[in-house]
């Protein structure tokens, strides 16, 4: 009695939280980030253990087949889910329509073959596989792909390689005492349940806390990049810069600003189609140009900065002369256009600096120095010492 009542609430909770998860997806707009998965998910395995409470655990027919199969395809579902929240493009009806398929053969092939008891242990051994498998799974994505979420994964190893064991020991009492194993008002199958019921109500929870957590990562991401470029903006190169000096090896850095030449020009002449289309390109030349590490911003209009780290003096000229020379000969091709247009910069240079507060001091040092280029044939670079006419 007390297993048949946590099983009905464990069949409570996965239907609440089912609707709870598609109402989720639907205000996430197009990265639902499996949400929806997730809430299939719930809703196979409530079906699953409402099929249970009808029909018993271990009567033979229709019903236990479809429960057998709705319990494996669920975490089977949850596995989707995962993919699509760590940005894999994966197939939903496909594979669980082949998981289910094959299991509810491979049942039928089973019970005639070797009877009930060898089904239910069947079932155990493949979720035990499965979960262990999703166990492992995790924590090698602690080192890998979900190195933003250590923690989180953790936790949900834990959880999960719970239920792995659980689902073991189920396969053992099966082996060693058969379809008795399964009586609901067993210590085991009490505690199994209570397990499952503990897991509903701890893990919805916390994939809506991964949701947000990427959400916000988003939304700071957006916040700290120009939409156009991709580059860093400024308040995220001040972030960049605060967390790089931090660091113990940091060393000092030069400050490279440059200036798109008669950008108002291709503006009129192209229009602010083409001038975007040219400030993308030249962002994509100081990403080819500058070295790993070095941090590079859009200033604002048809400026950009460019922080050179771990260089000298003539390493931070030698860049800056490597970007002048790639955008001058670099084009960008337009459609009713006969040739590329093509567009130079003028670069300043600062001195160097080793501290996130001196940026606006060597930002006005290299614009000087851009002045000074600009007034002086433009297309060039200027060292920050030299003064302005």
């Amino acid at each position: 009695m007390v297993a048949t009542v946590i099983l009905g609430m464990l069949c409570v909770y996965l239907l609440c939280f089912s609707v709870m998860f598609l109402l989720i997806s639907t205000r996430l707009s197009g990265r639902t980030m499996g949400m929806e998965v997730f809430a299939l998910g719930n809703l196979l395995l409530g079906i699953a253990y409402i099929l249970q409470l009808s029909s018993g655990p271990s009567e033979w027919g229709l019903l236990s087949v479809v429960n057998h199969t709705l319990t494996l395809s669920a975490p089977v579902a949850y596995v989707l889910g995962a993919l699509r929240f760590f940005g894999q493009s994966t197939a939903l009806v496909q594979p669980l329509l082949g998981v289910a398929l094959v299991y509810s053969l491979l049942q039928v092939l089973v019970q005639y073959g070797f009877g009930s008891e060898a089904r239910h242990a069947m079932l155990a051994a493949v979720c035990t596989t499965l979960f262990m498998a999703m166990t492992l799974t995790l924590l090698y994505g602690v080192r890998t792909f979900a190195r933003d979420l250590r923690i989180e994964m953790v936790v949900f190893a834990l959880l999960i390689g719970g239920l792995g064991v659980l689902n073991a020991m189920k396969f053992m009492r099966i082996i060693e005492l058969g379809l008795p194993a399964l009586d609901m008002s067993s210590i085991f199958q009490k505690v199994f349940y209570i397990y499952m019921s503990f897991l509903a109500t701890v893990l919805p929870p916390c994939v809506i806390w991964l949701v947000l957590c990427r959400l916000t990562d988003d939304l700071r991401a957006l916040a700290a990049h120009d939409p156009l470029t991709r580059l860093l903006n400024r308040r995220g190169l001040m972030e960049a810069l605060e967390q790089y000096f931090r660091s113990r090896t940091a060393v000092a850095a030069y400050l490279l600003i440059v200036d798109v030449d008669h950008f108002k020009g291709i503006n009129d002449t192209y229009g602010h189609k083409v001038g975007d289309l040219i400030l993308s390109r030249v962002a994509q030349l100081l990403k080819a140009c500058a070295r790993q590490g070095d941090l590079i911003c859009r200033l604002g209009g048809e400026e950009f900065v460019v922080i050179a780290l771990d260089t000298d003096k003539a390493g931070a000229l030698q860049l800056a002369e490597r970007i002048r020379d790639a955008i001058e000969q670099g084009e960008v091709l337009q459609s009713g256009l006969q040739q590329g247009i093509r567009c130079t910069v003028t670069v300043g240079v600062s001195d160097r600096f080793s501290s996130a507060q001196a940026f606006d001091e060597r930002l006005q040092e290299a614009d000087t120095a851009l002045y000074w280029g600009k007034t002086h044939g433009r297309n060039r670079v200027e060292w920050g010492g030299v003064p302005a006419a």
